[in-house]
This record gives structure tokens, C-alpha cells and sequence, in this order.
């Protein structure tokens, strides 16, 4: 009896050490390791306008968040044309409400007054032409006297009818073929002053993103202009490790696998990253990255971005990739190997 315990005590270590072999040696791998090099994007900043940069408010390695000012160009040429289209601005302006106004009420009574004694003036004419007129009817006037009168009652009444027609003016308003024209005129006005006023924005070069000034590549003193960076910045947020996959190991990853980044700098903390793009072309994995496979075969980039709320890692620093693999969906599972019992029977 004592013989048989043995021999299945035996047995059964034998079958236990057996399944630990098929289960971690023998079995589908369960991580896959990736090696490649931090990388994030750069921006070169250069300033909207040609001036003569006035200050540069950052060092290299500051750390600078999106709206803080990194550069100021001089403003001095500028400003006052901003005070003289403000001004512009401020009298057309009144221009148009004079005219949407209308005529004021004391202009109408005026051209009403004016009216009324052009009227007066050409009824005293018209009495002096009859008069002129029946005297000389009995040759008791001159025929100069009677032109003359003649001549002032057609000056009256053309008087009349200039200060009627004036009155009409007054009383209708303005054209709206003037308002039109004025209101253009004010467009144009607010469109020069609002880009004067975008120029002296442009004066300050802004951080468009947080991220950490890589250098300065111009100095107070300097002649700006769109096509000569100032200042260089590193962005912080987003950060990938560029790595590559091959051909064989292609169909086990996908956008959006979870991945653990490790560096040497910190041997001890791994990072949360993701795969986020998966390049669709082949190519030969470049020399700068250290890989266990032969540098001549054909792979893939992907890029794992990478947590790091802290800024630790820094561009090209050298990482490790770890993917957790899950078996294929669908895939059989191997039996463990049975167990031996001591009576000659065997179970799973």
C-alpha cells in the first residue's frame, strides 16, 4: 500500500510539472515587445508681420502655456495709425446717424419760414406787376417800369417754387441712396481699424499649445517676419514612443491595444500608452532602433502614445514597448495532461 502512495505521489508532481511547462514554455506567448524612441511634435513660431522684434520673453527649457507671450514686436508706427482710423471710424459713424435721423425739427420750420416768405414776396411782385401793368394800359407808365415788374414777379415765383421744392427735401429726409453709401463707407472704415487692431495683436507671438521653448532662434534687435521662426517650442501633450512591428507579429496588435512603455531612465515605472496609429506601408527597420530581429527585415511603425503627466520623457529617449496579448477569439484550449491515481485510474 505504502508502495503505491508513492508511486502516485511521484506521478502526480510529474503531471503538475508537465502542465507549468505547457502552460508558460509550450504555450501562445502572452506579451509582445517592442522597442523604438519617445517622439513628440515640434513648432517653429515665427511672427505675422515684418518689424523689428521690441523683446523675447522666454528662455530655452521654459515652460510655457498656450496664451502666454513669448516675443513682442515694436508697435510704435503702429498705434498711431490706429488712433487716426478710430477717429475715421468715429465720424462716419456719426455721418450715418445724422442721416438715418432725418431732418431735424427746427430745419423743417426754416424751410417752412423760407417757404412762406418766397410766397409773400412773389404775391407783393404779382400786386406791383398789375399795377405797372394798368398803368401802362392809360399811358401813365413806362414800359421799362413794366418789364421791370415783370421781370421781379418770374423771380418770385421761381422762388417760390426753389423753396417748395426745398420744404419737400426737408420734409422727405435723406436719400437711401445716401444712407447706403455712408453706411459702405462706414464697412470700409471698421475694416481698416479692425485690421490695424489684428496687426498690433500680431505684435505678440503666442504659445498656440503648453509645451517647453527648445530655443530662441532670434533676438531683440532683429528684422521679423513670417518666414523666420523665433522661437521653437516642444510640445509636452501628445507624446508616443515610435516603434515597430513585424510582418509575422502584424495580426496580434491593433489601434487602441493597451501598452506598458518602460525606459532606462526609469527602470522601475512603466508608463500607460495605447497604440494609435498602425502604418499601412512596409519598411526596413531603422538603424537607430535596437531590435532582437535583423535589421534588414520588413516592418511596420506604430505609434504607442504614451501618459506622461509629469514630463518625464524626453525626445529620442530609447523605450521598450510591452503589448499584453490576448488569445485569438475562437482558438481551442488544450486539455491539461491527466493525472495518474494510484488504482490505475486516470482523471482530468
Amino acid at each position: 500500500m505504502r508502495r503505491f502512495l508513492v508511486i502516485a505521489v511521484v506521478l502526480a508532481i510529474a503531471g503538475a510539472v508537465g502542465s507549468w511547462w505547457y502552460t508558460n514554455r509550450g504555450g501562445a506567448p502572452t506579451e509582445l515587445t517592442l522597442y523604438g524612441n519617445v517622439d513628440l511634435r515640434q513648432v517653429d513660431l515665427a511672427f505675422n508681420g515684418s518689424e523689428r522684434i521690441a523683446a523675447v520673453d522666454v528662455q530655452e527649457g521654459d515652460r510655457v502655456h498656450e496664451g502666454d507671450v513669448l516675443a513682442r514686436l515694436d508697435t510704435r508706427r503702429i498705434e498711431p495709425q490706429v488712433a487716426q482710423a478710430e477717429a475715421q471710424v468715429a465720424a462716419q459713424r456719426a455721418a450715418v446717424e445724422r442721416l438715418h435721423n432725418g431732418s431735424r425739427p427746427e430745419e423743417i420750420a426754416q424751410a417752412r419760414a423760407n417757404f412762406e416768405q418766397a410766397k409773400a414776396d412773389a404775391a407783393n411782385a404779382r400786386a406791383q406787376y398789375q399795377r405797372k401793368n394798368e398803368l401802362l394800359a392809360r399811358n401813365a407808365g413806362t414800359q421799362m417800369d413794366f418789364d421791370n415788374a415783370k421781370a421781379t414777379l418770374d423771380m418770385a415765383e421761381a422762388r417760390v417754387k426753389l423753396n417748395q421744392s426745398a420744404l419737400d427735401l426737408t420734409l422727405a429726409g435723406p436719400r437711401k441712396e445716401d444712407i447706403a453709401q455712408a453706411e459702405a463707407q462706414l464697412r470700409g472704415n471698421e475694416a481698416q481699424l479692425a485690421y490695424l487692431h489684428q496687426q498690433l495683436v500680431d505684435a505678440q507671438l503666442l504659445a498656440p499649445i503648453d509645451g517647453v521653448v527648445r530655443s530662441r532662434l532670434m533676438e531683440r534687435g532683429d528684422m521679423a517676419s513670417p518666414q523666420r521662426p523665433v522661437v521653437s517650442l516642444a510640445l509636452t501633450n501628445p507624446k508616443w514612443v515610435r516603434a515597430y512591428v513585424s510582418e509575422v507579429d502584424l495580426g496580434k496588435v491593433h489601434p487602441g491595444t493597451k501598452a506598458t512603455v518602460t525606459v532606462d531612465s526609469f527602470s522601475n515605472r512603466g508608463f500607460d500608452g495605447w497604440i494609435g496609429f498602425m502604418s499601412p506601408i512596409a519598411e526596413f527597420t531603422p538603424k537607430d532602433v535596437q531590435t532582437p530581429e535583423l535589421r534588414t527585415s520588413l516592418v511596420y511603425e506604430v505609434r504607442v502614445f504614451v501618459t506622461d503627466p509629469t514630463d518625464d520623457l524626453r525626445l529620442g529617449m530609447p523605450a521598450t514597448v510591452h503589448l499584453a496579448l490576448s488569445p485569438p477569439a475562437g482558438s481551442p484550449t488544450r486539455p491539461n495532461p491527466p493525472i495518474a491515481l494510484g488504482d490505475g485510474m486516470s482523471r482530468r
